[in-house]
């Protein structure tokens, strides 16, 4: 059978792919330590537990407005007031199922055939993916590391073309765990009002910063950058809630409006229980993330500390997130190893380490670690990685 050419292009996601294949070996016996996971190694918070539980017992079990309950677009609208002081109604945010979701069903209801959205690379894999099933074009533009992974202004007004529909700003990053400050997205954001051009925020990780600095996000620096401006989050990495799966939008109506239209055609809407689950995670007045995020620091500076002793591997260490991204090219060479890949596939056949190559973000010299694993699985993998690089010494 003759498939649709949109699904002919695509490519699969490496992160789940090297988890797949890193349970597959712990399946027959093998002691895998995988650093592929993209999610907190924690249990969703007890109380959210309870409220989902509850809601069960009173029979929320339910079809939902395709958009989510009112309720926790409410409570979304009041994350938004507290934490990033920014106002929306109820009528300006969607809530889906994941992230993931939200970001898809954007592309969907934004692009035309031949429309172009900037993706800064590295970027996270679904993105150029997501942008081609709707017919568009993703156009990358190359952060540099000496940059901090970081695009300027000058690269931003190079890579504009009369088809440029969307820029998608990443902050804090997956998979570098970089940051914007607030300088540097009023530049970027005043080049795409100059071109109106809509900003796609993906804001994800805002809970998991391990510096000073805020997150800022672009939508709240000026009223004009907000109404040109979705943004994209959700409870998954907050809250340990990735398998519960509630993401949401937030930006002007007219978008919303159309991705809630089309969201009724396609999942009818997020599941009944992980909306009440992820209403009580956003009314809980103390700080959820306080504990975990002290956690995700410690695992950070160990890692980072441990992955400076391995000869041919440099690291920018990064600001937020879960992971770490350095560069193995020199070590991937004294290896002898032709490319990042087959240096990964060997590290994991060898050593039973599991680590994401670059290529899937764009960063053909690089690898994606996650910390979100045990401090003595970040000592033991810091131990097998500086053993396979020695042994592999040319």
């Amino acid at each position: 059978m003759e498939l649709a050419n949109r699904v002919k292009t695509l490519t699969p996601s490496s992160t789940l792919a090297i988890t797949a294949k890193a349970k597959a070996l712990k399946s027959q016996g093998y002691d895998v330590i995988g650093l592929g996971a993209g999610e907190p190694d924690f249990n969703t918070p007890a109380y959210i537990l309870d409220a989902a539980e509850k809601a069960m017992r009173q029979g929320f079990t339910k079809y939902t407005p395709a958009g989510g309950i009112n309720e926790l677009k409410e409570a979304v609208a009041n994350k938004f007031i507290r934490d990033n002081e920014l106002t929306y109604t109820t009528d300006e945010i969607i809530v889906t199922t994941g992230a993931k979701h939200a970001l898809y069903t954007l592309f969907q209801v934004l692009l035309n055939k031949g429309d172009e959205v900037i993706v800064p690379a590295p970027y996270w894999v679904s993105y150029p993916e997501q942008v081609k099933l709707a017919e568009g074009k993703p156009v990358f533009i190359n952060a540099e590391e000496a940059n901090d992974f970081k695009i300027t202004p000058e690269q931003l007004e190079a890579a504009i073309t009369p088809k440029t529909k969307a820029v998608i700003i990443n902050s804090p990053s997956n998979p570098t765990g970089m940051m914007y400050n607030q300088q540097e997205l009023q530049e970027l954001g005043d080049i795409c009002l100059k071109h109106n051009i809509l900003i796609v925020s993906d804001e994800i990780y805002e809970k998991l910063i391990y510096t000073n600095d805020k997150h800022v996000s672009i939508a709240e620096i000026s009223s004009r950058l907000k109404n040109n401006t979705i943004i994209i989050n959700g409870v998954s990495k907050s809250h340990a809630m990735t398998g519960w799966r509630i993401g949401y939008a937030a930006g002007p109506a007219e978008i919303i409006k159309p991705m809630t239209n089309l969201a009724s055609h396609s999942t009818s809407n997020p599941t009944s229980i992980a909306q009440y689950a992820a209403l009580a995670a956003y009314n809980k007045d103390e700080d959820p993330n306080a504990e975990m995020r002290n956690i995700f620091n410690e695992r950070l500076e160990l890692f980072y500390d441990l992955l400076k002793d391995i000869p041919g591997i440099s690291c920018v260490k990064p600001k937020g997130a879960f992971y770490m991204f350095p560069n193995v090219q020199e070590a991937v060479s004294q290896n002898g190893f032709d490319n990042v890949d087959d240096w990964v596939k060997a590290l994991l056949e060898e050593e039973k380490v599991a680590l994401v190559p670059g290529t899937g973000f764009g960063a053909p010299e690089n690898v994606r670690l996650s910390y979100a694993v045990s401090v003595d699985q970040i000592k033991e993998a810091a131990k097998r990685i500086k053993h396979f690089v020695l042994n592999h010494q040319s």
